[in-house]
């Protein structure tokens, strides 16, 4: 803080590590999580899993659109989820062939290093399980670690709706999956990192959220997150300090 005349003023961040309303705070519950919630979408993966498979449907621009709208917290996300699944009505096929992601630098890194102190890594996510188990693959995170929507399919293939009882399916659904985490599988401790609105709703119950601003920085987020980082590695450093 700089003190001028007797009145104290907080000093202006120059460094984006330390960029947030509780920064040690947030470090602190990093380093002695029991257990670390990821968002997946433009956090893990480097862009949005329901945009790529708005491209291999061919409705890209309208359903980004409400993707866009969704993560900045102008819409409910139950109602930005239904709209963008009627415009696309993805079926089997459409999911089998969507371009697979690309993961974040430092994220396989980061998870491995929460993994070797013991901590469980969970993917809770607004997108579609069936194009996160080969992310969670990739990062030794274990199927029934991942919270996430589920399409429902016809017979033949096509696309029959969604499972409106997952929790990641509307608003307020991360933090109930927090809860979830605490009460029924005993974790005290729950860190919650992503890029988006909905990120933000898991804390509280969540101890701490860190914003990840690596791929899309909103300012919702940047303004509201206990600390607001840029890349995995400032996170991995953060757990050896």
């Amino acid at each position: 803080a700089v003190c001028l005349l007797g009145v104290t003023f907080p000093q202006a961040h120059t460094d984006m590590a330390a960029v947030g309303v509780a920064v040690e705070q947030a470090k602190h519950s990093l380093r002695t999580a029991n257990a670390v919630c990821l968002d997946v979408d433009s956090t893990v993966v480097v862009d949005e899993a329901i945009d790529r498979l708005a491209r291999e449907c061919g409705v890209y621009e309208e359903v980004a659109a409400w993707t866009s709208q969704a993560m900045n917290g102008s819409v409910l996300f139950q109602d930005a989820l239904k709209a963008r699944l009627d415009i696309m009505k993805p079926s089997k096929k459409h999911i089998e062939d969507c371009d697979a992601p690309e993961l974040t630098e430092g994220v396989s890194e980061f998870v491995a290093a929460l993994q070797a102190r013991g901590v469980q890594v969970f993917l809770v996510s607004g997108g579609f399980r069936s194009l996160l188990e080969p992310v969670a693959a990739q990062l030794n995170i274990p199927k029934e670690n991942i919270f996430a929507n589920k399409l429902l399919f016809n017979e033949d293939g096509s696309y029959s709706g969604f499972d409106a009882d997952e929790p990641t399916s509307r608003s307020g659904g991360k933090p109930k999956v927090v809860q979830l985490l605490k009460t029924e599988r005993g974790h005290k401790t729950v860190v919650m990192i992503g890029d988006g609105a909905t990120d933000m709703e898991a804390r509280p119950p969540a101890d701490a959220f860190i914003g990840f601003g690596g791929h899309v920085k909103r300012q919702k987020v940047q303004d509201g997150a206990d600390w607001f980082v840029e890349s995995f590695a400032a996170m991995t450093a953060a757990l050896a300090e």
